[in-house]
């Protein structure tokens, strides 16, 4: 049995950007700071998200920078060659199939949506 489950609470450290393809799917980036429950004082550690579809457009629309969600989905490791010194480089992305906006409606504008849940019904 294997599992790729990664669930993250924090706040969007900075407004997402979208991208349209010409298929007709939408991608939505951004990232998350999120603290550490065991120190207060550390710095947060940031990951970097990819969400799609339906749920990239409630991204766009209602999550700002400083916004607090919630986010659950897989871990996934990109990886390129580096065009300038020709090494391998790699970095940690986080592939959005839930996305909860935490914050109060006058904070994230949401005007009622608390959460999305992607294209899964049954989730």
């Amino acid at each position: 049995m294997s599992l790729n489950v990664v669930h993250l609470v924090g706040r969007a450290g900075r407004d997402p950007e979208i991208k349209y393809f010409t298929s007709g799917s939408s991608l939505c980036t951004l990232t998350l700071a999120v603290n550490r429950a065991t120190s207060k004082t550390d710095e947060p550690d940031w990951f970097n998200l990819e969400i799609w579809g339906k749920t990239a457009e409630v991204c766009k629309n209602y999550v700002r920078k400083g916004s607090l969600i919630g986010v659950k989905g897989s871990l996934k490791i990109e990886t390129w060659t580096d065009t300038a010194t020709g090494a391998n480089r790699s970095k940690p992305v986080i592939r959005v199939d839930r996305l909860d906006l935490l914050g109060s409606k006058r904070d994230n504008n949401a005007d009622g949506v608390s959460n999305y849940y992607g294209d899964d019904p049954t989730m």
